[in-house]
C-alpha cells in the first residue's frame, strides 16, 4: 500500500494521519470469521489535519456531516473481503472517493424559463390524459 492517498490533483494525504481498527467480521469465511481481524475500520481527523487547508475542512464538515463525529472525525468501515489486506485497501479508497466527491467544487446552477412550445405540449398532454379519463368515467 502506498505511503500517500491521492484525494484529487491538489490533495495527496499521507497514511500517516489515518489511524486503523482492527475487528472481527461477519459474513463469509467460515471458521476463519471467528479467528481472523478482518474488518477494517478507518479513522482520519478532518478537524485537526494540518494537511488541509481552513477552506478544506469546512467543505469536508458541511459535505460529510452525517458521517463526521461531534470531534471531528471520518470513520469509514470495510469488511466486504475475507482478507485483511484487501479491507484495508477499500476503506483507504472508500475515504479517498469520499473526500474527493465532498471537495469537489459543484457548478453553479443558472436558473431558465421554459419555452412556450413545452409550455403548451405540457398542457396539451395534461388536457389529453384529462379527456381520456373523463372517457373511462361511468355516466349516470
Amino acid at each position: 500500500m502506498d505511503s500517500d492517498v491521492v484525494i484529487n490533483d491538489a490533495l495527496t494525504l499521507p497514511l500517516s494521519e489515518f489511524s486503523f481498527r482492527f475487528s472481527r467480521s461477519g459474513g463469509p469465511g467460515g471458521q476463519n470469521v471467528n479467528k481472523v481481524s478482518s474488518r477494517v475500520e478507518i479513522e482520519f481527523d478532518v478537524m485537526h489535519s494540518p494537511v488541509l487547508s481552513e477552506a478544506q475542512r469546512q467543505r469536508l464538515v458541511r459535505r460529510l456531516a452525517g458521517r463526521i463525529d461531534g470531534d471531528g472525525v471520518l470513520r469509514v468501515t470495510a469488511d466486504d473481503s475475507r482478507s485483511q489486506w484487501q479491507n484495508r485497501r477499500l476503506a483507504v479508497e472508500r475515504v479517498a472517493e469520499l473526500m474527493a466527491g465532498a471537495l469537489k467544487v459543484q457548478k453553479h446552477r443558472i436558473a431558465t424559463r421554459r419555452t412556450v412550445a413545452s409550455h403548451s405540449r405540457r398542457l396539451g398532454e395534461k388536457k389529453r390524459r384529462g379527456d381520456l379519463k373523463k372517457g373511462r368515467r361511468d355516466l349516470e
